[in-house]
């Protein structure tokens, strides 16, 4: 190319990395800069730049990457300006760095690489060629690493895999001048080819080679759809969503993280390259709420203590988490006052219905203590003091659940989490990795959980607000988040209870997920046969007497190990001027009372028939054999003087509710006893064991904390009083 064609090229026509660079120079400097040059163009008839002009291109400082000098050269391009009068402009300028870029480059690029897509196994070329004043040398990199023996103007990879994708760029050298090419794309598809199908059909033009495919799944999960075609230059991709672009999706590969239920529709992808378009196949894609197999709770709670302070709340919260739980689809078993062999047995029951895809809930209420990061649950018969092997290890039980596979396991823990002083077992239980673990404890470590009533019967704190959060359509997690939140406003407690999580859940999983069956049905309802046995009472019957009277009698459940027996006449002779039924052989203290609370039913009260008598059998499980009572009718007839006329009739209802499950029996071999008991070391000095702190009797309740002063609390709980009762 000689000089005086150089010379003639309009300016208008240079080349873009020309442009550029110029622009880069005239913009930066002050006194040889593109305002000067403006000045001298404005001597030049033929190209004369206004005032206001030279205001337009100063404007252009305001705009993102905008250039006055870019600017300023477009106008002189648009009156025929050519490289000749631009240079001899610069020579007066007196801008020699500006003059070098219009120079002919010692080197200079004439091929670029292009960004390809290609298939595995196939081969890769990418090609850079560049001509110079002297020998051209060239380098290849992928990212920032040299392509090792790659010293050629074509990169070849023969053939080319997966890890191969990526981005490529090279560096040419020409004596002590080097430029390096523009950056070339390179992606791999992993594709099985048809037979017939040759890669040279497929690299010249745009060919779609990867179809999306339609996806149900759940709601939190991830969205994953993939499309991709092959050609050079490399395609681009654009997703939508019912006929939408979806912003930002611009890749071959579409990831929606925790995808919600709002986001399901049908999906394709718009495929496109400089000459060419095709659109992938539209699929559906279904996102529900997360479905379990089946949802079962154990919930215990310990009050009756033998040589530990008594306690009340467990009575009320395991009442209404079982109501609640219940209106969630759970099977429930709701048990109180269990001694170590019992609850290991209620244990192994609950176990049996655990299979994959399950969700297991477990709850406890009573007293506790935490070592080594492990909590320990404290049966009603432990000795005081009491060490591991007399309680249940909660992690050992996580053990147990996990392996059953289960779609999620959630333990409530309504205990203190003080460390036990006499118990220094350094138990060594080894849980899997899995992402199905949630705990929900009602206090912090080394804290206390409290009771805020000794007189009539109130919620811990924990459940006091768990119960008003439990039926949100909410994962889990943030159902205890919340939770917590609204405990950490309880003046009574603040700052003396705390709510802890901790959870493994990476899915979004909640106790209001439907229940499907799944592989394992069959075996599932077996065992949910079995479990069913703690929820049947017997049912309801009508005895006539000789005298002509007769007597209904029915049953309820208070709790699975609690039952309710309620009679009433029904009918009597026209001549019987006095007539009453009581049932005999059961507990004489708790039997026959005219009101369910005289003989300490508090929560069945407003569902039972009213103008009965009522008697409250509990503790069940304890039961050996079948239950057989008396029921003795009373009556005085008016034509006789001899007083009252007494009639029996003897009644056999079976083994009622838990009793059923035979939990007295000795523990078995394969129980949770072989996970939990471990060794304790000796100690002398009974003292009072940690525990769930209950209030001392026959005075106002309030939280206690045996080694902080109360004063202040006790001020804070009588303020708050009005609050608990709301």
């Amino acid at each position: 190319m000689s000089d005086c064609l150089d010379r003639s090229t309009k300016i208008n026509s240079f080349k873009e990395p020309v442009v550029k660079k110029l622009c880069e120079v005239l913009d930066k400097s002050s006194s040889k800069g593109w305002r000067k040059l403006g000045e001298i163009v404005s001597n030049e008839r033929r190209f004369k730049v206004s005032s206001d002009e030279m205001e337009m291109c100063s404007l252009k400082v305001l705009e993102l990457e905008g250039s006055p000098s870019r600017m300023l050269l477009r106008l002189m391009g648009e009156r025929g300006c050519t490289m000749g009068h631009l240079m001899d402009y610069l020579q007066t300028l007196g801008n020699s760095e500006a003059l070098q870029c219009l120079k002919p480059s010692a080197l200079q690029i004439v091929i670029q690489p292009q960004s390809v897509a290609l298939i595995s196994g196939h081969n890769l070329r990418l090609s850079c060629h560049a001509v110079g004043k002297s020998p051209v040398q060239y380098q290849w990199f992928k990212t920032k690493e040299e392509v090792p023996n790659s010293f050629s103007p074509d990169l070849v990879i023969s053939p080319v895999h997966l890890k191969d994708a990526g981005f490529y760029i090279c560096r040419v050298n020409c004596g002590d001048t080097f430029e390096f090419s523009q950056w070339a794309q390179v992606d791999v598809l992993n594709v099985a080819m048809s037979c017939g199908q040759s890669y040279h059909s497929l690299e010249g033009r745009l060919r779609l080679v990867i179809q999306p495919q339609s996806q149900r799944i759940h709601v939190g999960e991830n969205l994953q759809l993939e499309c991709g075609a092959v050609g050079r230059p490399i395609p681009r991709y654009q997703w939508h969503r019912n006929g939408v672009p979806i912003p930002n999706a611009t890749k071959r590969k579409l990831m929606i993280p925790h995808a919600m239920q709002d986001q399901h529709g049908r999906y394709r992808c718009e495929i496109s390259s400089s000459t060419e378009r095709t659109w992938s196949n539209e699929v559906d894609v279904l996102i529900g709420q997360h479905n379990t197999t089946d949802k079962v709770a154990l919930l215990i709670g310990n009050l009756s203590y033998q040589n530990h302070p008594q306690l009340k709340a467990p009575m009320v919260d395991v009442y209404d988490l079982t109501n609640l739980l219940r209106q969630l689809n759970f099977q429930v078993v709701s048990l109180l006052d269990l001694t170590e062999s019992e609850m290991r047995n209620a244990v192994d029951e609950f176990l049996l219905l655990l299979h994959k895809g399950v969700y297991g809930l477990l709850y406890y209420a009573g007293h506790g203590y935490e070592n080594y990061g492990n909590s320990f649950m404290v049966p009603v018969d432990a000795p005081n003091p009491y060490r591991s092997a007399n309680c249940l290890c909660v992690q050992s039980i996580l053990k147990l659940m996990q392996e059953k596979e289960t779609g999620l396991n959630v333990f409530l823990l309504d205990m203190c989490r003080k460390r036990n002083i006499h118990d220094d077992s350094t138990p060594n239980i080894v849980l899997r990795v899995t992402a199905n673990i949630v705990f929900g404890y009602a206090t912090c470590q080394d804290a206390e959980a409290f009771e805020l009533s000794s007189t009539g019967f109130a919620n811990g704190v924990f459940v006091k607000f768990l119960k008003k959060r439990l039926l949100d359509d909410e994962k889990i997690t943030v159902v205890l988040d919340r939770v917590a939140e609204d405990m950490g406003q309880f003046d009574a407690t603040k700052g003396k209870q705390a709510l802890e999580i901790r959870s493994s859940l990476s899915e979004r999983r909640a106790l209001t997920d439907p229940i499907l069956p799944g592989d394992s049905a069959d075996l599932t309802h077996a065992h949910s046969r079995q479990w069913a046995k703690a929820h049947e009472l017997p049912e309801s019957m009508c005895l006539n007497f000789d005298c002509g009277a007769q007597i209904k009698l029915g049953f309820a459940a208070e709790f699975s190990n609690v039952l309710v027996i309620y009679t009433h006449i029904i009918k009597k002779p026209e001549d019987m001027s006095f007539c009453q039924a009581h049932d005999l052989d059961v507990d004489p203290k708790e039997m026959n009372r005219e009101t369910p609370e005289e003989t300490g039913i508090y929560f069945l009260s407003s569902s039972l028939p009213q103008h009965c008598l009522y008697t409250r059998v509990s503790s069940l499980q304890k039961l050996r054999e079948e239950l057989v009572f008396t029921v003795c009718l009373q009556g005085t007839f008016t034509a006789m003087d001899d007083g009252p006329v007494h009639w029996t009739k003897s009644i056999n209802i079976g083994k009622p509710l838990i009793a059923r499950l035979d939990l007295h029996r000795a523990m078995r071999r394969n129980s949770c006893l072989q996970t939990c008991m471990m060794p304790h070391s000796p100690s002398h000095s009974p003292c009072h064991s940690p525990g769930r702190l209950s209030p001392s009797p026959g005075r106002l309740s309030i939280p206690i904390e045996a080694t902080d002063d109360i004063t202040e609390l006790q001020t804070v709980f009588i303020n708050s009083l009005q609050l608990q009762q709301q």
